[in-house]
C-alpha cells in the first residue's frame, strides 16, 4: 500500500499542467530524434539537456526521461522505412522490419513495434515500481565471474542470428571481437590495433560508426544495385479496422513480448550493458524459440516485437543502478546522472527517503510517456509510411546526408566519416557474399564488456580459471551456454545418414 500511495502522489506532480506539457513536448521530439538514422536518445538528451536549466529538476528529468522513452519507439520507424536503425538500439529491429515493409506491410511492422514498445515499457515499469530494492540487490549480486558467463551465454544466440551457416557466423563474431579491442587496453592503457599510430583509433571504433555504415551505407549501395527503378510502395491505410489486424497478428508473438521484457529489463539493469545488447539478445531468444524460426530475418512479426520490446525494457532498466546506486547504467542514463549533479540532486539510496516527490515524479511519468508515445506513434503512422513514396535518387540522397552528418556529429571528427564509408562498402560486400552481419555488431558491442569482465575475474582469482565454474550463478549461464552452442551440432548429426534409419531396415523390423 505504502507503494502506491507513493506511486499516487508521483502523478499528481507528473500530470501537472507543466510536467505533462513538457512530457508530451519530450515524447514528440524523441520520436522525431529516434527516426533520424545515426542520432538516438544519447545525442538528443545531450544536446536538450542545457535548455533544462529553465523548468524545476522535477518537470527537468520528466523532459529528458520523455526524450529517452520517445527515441526509443522512433528508432524503429527508419530501421522498418527505410532499413537503416534510427539508433543502435533498433539495429536488429532492421533485421524483420524491413522486409515487412518490402512486402508492402510497414503499416504492420510499425504497429508491431509500437506495441511491443508499449508492451516492454509498460512491463519494465511495472518492475521497476514494484520489485526495486529486489533487483537491486540481484545486480549487486554480480560480479566480473558473472558478467562474463552472461555475455558468453548472448554468443550461443548468435547462432541463431546468422543463419544455417555456423563458420560465416562464427567468422563474423571473430571479426567482431577483433574490431572490439582496437584503441587502448583496458589495464594497461597500451594502445594496440591502432594501425600504424593513427589518433583516430585510440578512442576505438564507435558501435554507432559501425552501424550507420553497414546498415546505411551499405543499404543504399544494394538498393542501388538492386533496383534501377522507382521502388513501388504499397499503400498503407492506417484505420480501426487494421489496428485490429495488427494486434491479431501479434497474438503469435505474446512469448517474445514476455521474454523480451523480462530479459530487456533484467540486461538494462546491469551497469555497462544498455538496450543495444538487450534487443539483440532478445532477438536470438526468439528465434531459437520460435515455431517457425525460418521466417526470421525474412519479414517475421515476432523478429519487430521481440528487440522493440527488450530495448524499451531496457531504458527502463537502466534507469534503476541510476537512480539507486549513482551508477548509470547506459550512455543515455549517465547524461540524465550529469544532469542530476547539475540541478543538486545526488542519485542513491538515500535519494528515495530525501527527494520522493522527485524519485515518484519520474516513475509516474515513464507511465503516461509510455502511453502518449504509444498514441503519438500510432497516430503518425500514416506519415511515416508517406515517406516511403519518395523518389529513389532523393530517398537514397537524403539517407546519404543523414548517415553522414548522424556518424559525424557525436565526436565531430573526419575520422569517424571515413570508417563510416569503409564500413559501408564492407557491409555491401559482406552482404554480397551473404555473411551475417548481425553477429560483427553484436560482438562489438559486447566485445569490451567481455573483456574487462573475463580480465577482472582473472585477476581477482589470480589467473585460476575455475572461479567461472565455482560460482553458482556464472556456472548455471556457462552450461546453459554451452547447450546452446551443441544445439547446431546436435541438428546436424541427426541428419546424417548414420543416424537415420533406412527403409530396409524399417521393413524389416515391420
Amino acid at each position: 500500500m505504502e507503494v502506491l500511495q507513493h506511486l499516487a502522489d508521483g502523478f499528481a506532480i507528473s500530470l501537472l499542467p507543466l510536467n505533462l506539457g513538457v512530457l508530451i513536448l519530450g515524447v514528440t521530439v524523441g520520436l522525431f530524434i529516434g527516426a533520424m538514422p545515426g542520432l538516438g536518445s544519447v545525442n538528443g538528451v545531450a544536446i536538450l539537456l542545457p535548455i533544462t536549466f529553465l523548468v524545476p529538476p522535477a518537470s527537468a528529468i520528466i523532459f529528458l526521461a520523455a526524450i529517452y522513452y520517445g527515441a526509443m519507439y522512433g528508432g524503429a520507424i527508419s530501421s522498418i522505412l527505410l532499413g537503416i536503425p534510427g539508433a543502435s538500439t533498433a539495429v536488429a529491429t532492421t533485421f524483420d522490419g524491413r522486409p515487412l515493409a518490402q512486402k508492402g506491410q510497414a503499416g504492420l511492422a510499425l504497429i508491431a513495434a509500437a506495441v511491443g514498445s508499449f508492451v516492454g515499457g509498460t512491463v519494465s515499469v511495472l518492475l521497476f515500481t514494484l520489485f526495486a530494492a529486489p533487483l537491486a540487490d540481484v545486480a549487486l549480486a554480480f560480479g566480473p565471474a558473472e558478467e562474463f558467463a552472461l555475455v558468453l551465454l548472448a554468443f550461443t544466440t548468435f547462432l541463431a542470428l546468422g543463419g544455417d551457416d555456423v563458420l560465416k557466423t562464427v567468422t563474423m563474431i571473430v571479426l567482431g571481437l577483433v574490431l572490439s579491442t582496437v584503441g587502448l587496453d583496458l589495464i594497461s592503457g597500451q594502445p594496440r590495433l591502432i594501425f600504424g599510430d593513427l589518433p583516430g583509433f585510440y578512442s576505438g571504433i564507435s558501435f554507432l560508426v559501425l552501424a550507420i555504415g553497414l546498415y546505411g551505407i551499405g543499404e543504399i549501395l544494394w538498393t542501388i544495385e538492386q533496383t534501377r527503378h522507382k521502388p513501388q510502395v504499397m499503400p498503407a491505410h492506417i484505420r480501426f479496422a487494421d489496428l485490429v489486424a495488427g494486434f491479431r497478428a501479434l497474438k503469435a508473438s505474446l512469448t517474445a513480448m514476455a521474454s523480451g521484457s523480462l530479459l530487456g529489463y533484467f540486461v538494462g539493469m546491469l551497469p555497462a550493458a544498455g538496450a543495444t545488447p538487450a534487443s539483440l539478445m532478445a532477438y536470438g531468444v526468439a528465434k531459437s524459440t520460435s515455431r517457425k524460426p525460418e521466417l526470421f530475418g525474412k519479414g517475421a512479426v515476432e523478429g519487430v516485437v521481440a528487440p522493440e520490446t527488450a530495448n524499451n525494457a531496457a531504458s527502463t532498466g537502466s534507469l534503476l543502478p541510476m537512480l539507486t546506486l549513482g551508477i548509470p547504467g547506459s550512455p543515455t542514463t549517465a547524461l540524465l546522472l550529469g544532469g542530476m549533479v547539475m540541478w543538486g540532486l545526488m542519485p542513491g539510496p538515500m535519494l528515495f527517503i530525501e527527494q520522493p516527490e522527485f524519485v515518484w515524479g519520474l516513475i509516474s511519468s515513464l507511465y503516461t510517456a509510455n502511453v502518449f508515445a504509444v498514441v503519438i506513434n500510432l497516430a503518425l503512422i500514416p506519415l511515416f509510411v508517406w515517406s516511403l513514396r519518395m523518389p529513389l535518387p532523393v530517398l537514397c540522397a537524403l539517407v546519404l546526408v543523414l548517415c553522414i552528418v548522424g556518424g559525424y556529429t557525436p565526436n565531430q571528427k573526419m575520422h569517424d566519416v571515413w570508417l563510416i564509408a569503409a564500413f559501408g562498402m564492407a557491409g555491401y560486400v559482406l552482404r554480397k557474399l551473404d555473411y551475417p552481419l548481425a553477429p560483427l555488431v553484436l560482438a562489438l558491442v559486447l566485445g569490451p564488456l567481455m573483456e574487462k569482465s573475463l580480465r577482472q575475474a582473472l585477476i581477482a582469482a589470480q589467473g585460476d580459471a575455475t572461479t567461472f565454474i565455482e560460482r553458482p550463478i556464472s556456472a548455471t549461464f556457462i552450461a546453459i551456454a554451452l547447450l546452446l552452442f551443441l544445439l547446431p551440432l546436435i541438428r546436424k548429426l541427426r541428419h546424417l545418414p548414420l543416424f537415420k534409419r533406412s527403409p530396409a531396415s524399417s521393413r524389416s523390423s515391420a
